[in-house]
């Protein structure tokens, strides 16, 4: 599914309808650059006045897409406000633009809320579709009558708080990219907790302080590399090790997962910092070599995983959204017993065979 390419294939020179009908708003497509976009657009409401003359360019951005196109499974409703959340000011932009396109539909569904023990239905939340096998008239907005009842489970993942002085800067990240990086990384440390792991946090993060303690003082945060049975012939592992964001350890014996936390600048160098320990250590089995990064950058994780320098480290791509599911799971549920196999099933291989 490329969402890019169905709105470059609307009608051209076309004023778009919002799916809403009570903003009585235009968009129109000013430019979009293929094959990732962004997406450049002007909208006005002729109802208050203003002229498509007069409006000025917004885009969507690539990011937002990727963000979007992660989030899009087949026959099963997406609402954009809980994607984006208040993050774009033109999601209900996008939203509107594919269901013009002829393999996404609009409806309205029911959501269940449940309040104090007592269930209320909710009427008529807007959600889109994603239908590829019932096209409809392409340039056309189309509803989808269904009675289809929402009922979310509570996933919220609450972080206290993260001292912000004590975030290391990172080059090319702004501080909401560090902010979040930090985030993940405690994330990491207590779903390692929670499963029966000890994490290494990488020494430079070391101070890091979260709800006054520091991230080195959380519970199951091991000391030093050295003292971990599985690395006792790797001295230069060690040393490779030093850095790597997080790595949990099991038994003594086993290492679960290796994992970088990166955006888009990193990737490479999480994959090389990986790589370089895996040529130290080549006898070490059943590792998980894993990016941790923004669910909007599953494209680029796997396309620098591919390369050939990095296939044999057979990476997994552990999204920022899937962690903290994982990490609210282990918050709510406490789970005992779990073997690492369960891991697999929040990571992506990225491997193409």
């Amino acid at each position: 599914m490329n969402l890019v390419n169905a709105i470059a294939n609307l009608p051209k020179n076309r004023q778009f309808d919002y799916v809403n009908e009570s903003n009585a708003g235009k968009i129109v497509i000013d430019s979009i650059k293929l094959p990732e976009g962004p997406i450049r657009f002007k909208r006005f409401n002729p109802t208050k006045g203003e002229t498509l003359r007069d409006a000025k360019i917004d885009s969507i951005s690539s990011q937002m897409l990727w963000r979007l196109a992660n989030a899009i499974q087949e026959d099963a409703p997406i609402n954009l406000d809980r994607v984006f959340g208040a993050s774009y000011n033109s999601r209900s932009v996008i939203e509107s633009l594919l269901a013009h396109t002829p393999q996404f539909y609009w409806c309205k569904l029911d959501r269940l809320e449940v309040i104090n023990t007592k269930q209320t239905i909710k009427k008529g939340h807007k959600h889109l579709i994603y239908l590829p096998n019932s096209p409809h008239e392409n340039g056309k907005l189309s509803e989808y009558k269904t009675n289809i009842v929402i009922s979310e489970m509570n996933t919220e993942v609450v972080y206290q708080s993260v001292d912000s002085e004590t975030i290391r800067p990172v080059e090319g990240m702004s501080i909401e990219e560090s902010r979040r990086h930090a985030q993940i990384q405690i994330a990491l440390v207590k779903i390692g907790h929670h499963l029966g792991y000890r994490t290494w946090v990488a020494a430079n993060d070391r101070g890091l302080k979260y709800n006054g303690k520091a991230i080195a003082q959380m519970d199951g945060v091991i000391d030093s590399l050295s003292n971990e049975k599985v690395l006792s012939s790797y001295s230069e592992a060690i040393d490779g090790a030093r850095l790597i964001d997080c790595i949990w350890f099991r038994n003594g014996k086993l290492m679960p997962a290796v994992m970088e936390i990166e955006h888009s600048t990193g990737i490479i160098s999480g994959l090389t910092r990986m790589k370089n320990f895996c040529d130290y250590a080549p006898r070490l089995q059943d590792i998980r070599w894993t990016i941790v990064a923004p669910d909007e950058y599953r494209e680029k994780v796997i396309e620098f995983a591919n390369r050939p320098q990095f296939r044999e480290l057979d990476t997994k791509f552990f999204p920022y959204s899937a962690v903290e599911e994982l990490y609210s799971l282990c918050e709510r549920r406490k789970p005992q017993g779990i073997t690492d196999k369960f891991l697999d099933s929040f990571m992506e291989r990225c491997i193409k065979h």
